[in-house]
């Protein structure tokens, strides 16, 4: 168990007390020693279909008996192309080119590229810094690291210079136990101006957020945030592109956040449940104009952007994205978290507020995330981190993000399962925090 170095993980304790997944069915996944674990997160936000479905499967294994590669470079497989054109029907509108990657920080370093190249296109070429936010997370690449605003995924790596922060938007303070979007902070979306004066928009060429925060703690935008953002960015010249790895796919009870809050940006990143957590994939999602602008600048029988990689738009993972649409459709999974099924995980969030040890509950679609009051001196890497133990103990997967836990089960999850969760969560909360 040496050889395989895991991702985001502390090895050493793992080594001590592994924790083997073996296989995995609709809500559930289930360990080597046989236990059925009730999979809050999805996977990693991911699993949107719930695990294992067969027409997936099926597909997958249909496009690797035709074929199994095809070079993206120079060429094209028809079934990628029927994919994006199946993409687009649920993008924001404007935004109907796709640029394949194979990862959410693929799809961020491909975004800060093309915004780059448009604004170069254009005539614009000091255009060259990023606004990002703390609290944000963007991937792992150097250009997604450089735009992360959590602390511990920057600090020690190299990263490129020329990026400002936006404020953190959780405020506990003035909107703790909100349901759905906050009601104060939308003024955060100010500092941006002040950036800008400071800067010049002639040298700033995006600004990037996530319109919801996932991985620095579940985050929904305050009322009117995102609008107010895309108002500056429109006065100033400036592009915004949303980050929608997590919140793509159905996750806010929209197809997309932007399609969900009615802000369209300029670009949008994808990744995640884009064939539902099946086969590594992502997408840029660009306006055509930005494209068309890129076109017409660059010189015939070249390249228009020299970037790609070799598993772009992979025939066999646009495969189980067809698959995976198929049942998005048949089964309503892209807007379900706007129904009942929503509002009673909302209910059933919040029914946790009793707990004493917690300071903050917030939900939107099927997101949800709790906070614990802070305990540095028991607890110097998060009380999430104990509580998330115990929860696997208990019988569910959730995540841990400091004092923070932070959940989207796959969008199939019923009420009964629902229960079960906020059950064995109360429980692990209790076993470990009295």
């Amino acid at each position: 168990m040496h050889n395989w170095w895991q991702p985001f993980t502390n090895v050493r304790g793992f080594r001590a007390n592994p924790r083997l997944i073996e296989r995995a069915e609709g809500c559930f996944v289930y360990t080597s020693d046989g236990r059925e674990i009730l999979d809050i997160t999805a996977g990693l936000w991911c699993a949107n279909l719930g695990h294992s479905r067969k027409e997936v499967a099926d597909a997958v294994h249909a496009q690797l008996m035709q074929m199994d590669f095809c070079p993206p470079f120079q060429f094209g497989s028809p079934v990628t192309f029927r994919f994006a054109e199946k993409l687009v029907e649920y993008a924001p509108e404007g935004l109907n080119r796709v640029f394949f990657t194979n990862s959410g920080s693929e799809s961020v370093d491909t975004a800060m590229k093309i915004a780059t190249a448009y604004q170069r296109a254009r005539g614009k070429a000091t255009k060259t810094r990023f606004v990002a936010r703390e609290r944000g997370y963007h991937g792992v690449n150097v250009g997604s690291t450089s735009l992360q605003g959590i602390t511990n995924n920057r600090k020690g790596f190299p990263t490129i210079d020329g990026v400002d922060f936006l404020p953190d938007p959780l405020d506990i303070a003035s909107n703790a136990f909100s349901r759905g979007l906050p009601e104060k902070g939308a003024d955060k979306a100010n500092v941006l101006e002040q950036i800008i004066a400071f800067r010049g928009a002639e040298n700033i060429c995006a600004v990037i957020v996530e319109p919801v925060v996932g991985a620095g703690g579940m985050v929904p935008p305050p009322q009117s945030y995102l609008a107010a953002l895309r108002a500056i960015c429109d006065k100033h010249d400036i592009l915004l592109i949303f980050d929608e790895v997590v919140t793509g796919f159905g996750r806010t009870g929209s197809a997309f956040a932007s399609v969900e809050f009615g802000v369209t940006p300029d670009l949008m990143t994808t990744a995640k449940a884009i064939n539902g957590g099946t086969v590594p994939m992502g997408g840029v999602f660009i306006k055509e104009d930005i494209q068309q602008t890129i076109f017409e600048a660059a010189p015939a029988g070249v390249p228009e952007i020299f970037h790609g990689n070799t598993y772009a738009g992979a025939p066999v993972a646009a495969a189980a994205g067809l698959a995976a649409f198929e049942i998005y459709e048949r089964e309503g999974l892209l807007t379900r978290a706007s129904g009942p099924i929503g509002r009673y995980w909302e209910d059933a969030l919040h029914s946790l507020r009793d707990v004493p040890h917690l300071i903050d509950i917030r939900n939107y679609g099927l997101l949800g995330a709790i906070t614990f009051a802070p305990n540095p001196a028991e607890y110097p890497t998060g009380v999430g981190v104990p509580v998330h133990n115990r929860c696997f103990e208990n019988g569910l997967l959730c995540r841990a993000v400091g004092d923070n836990m932070v959940m989207s089960p796959p969008l199939t999850i019923q009420e009964s399962e629902i229960d079960l969760f906020v059950k064995r969560l109360r429980q692990s909360i209790v076993d470990v925090l009295g």
